[in-house]
């Protein structure tokens, strides 16, 4: 889900400036993505911990 809604935003025209920077709404949903992937990895880690435990 997480690569196709980041291809998504890297194509929408909101994404850079006319400069060709990253803007704002780029920014915030590449946090958005990388903090959702992040605990998307720590809360498999627990439940693997777990099932071993």
């Amino acid at each position: 889900m997480w690569p196709q809604f980041l291809r998504r935003i890297m194509k929408d025209p909101r994404a850079r400036d006319e400069t060709g920077r990253a803007t704002r709404f780029l920014t915030v949903h590449m946090y958005l993505v990388a903090i959702s992937v992040t605990l998307g990895v720590a809360v498999a880690v627990v439940g693997v911990r777990t099932m071993f435990a």
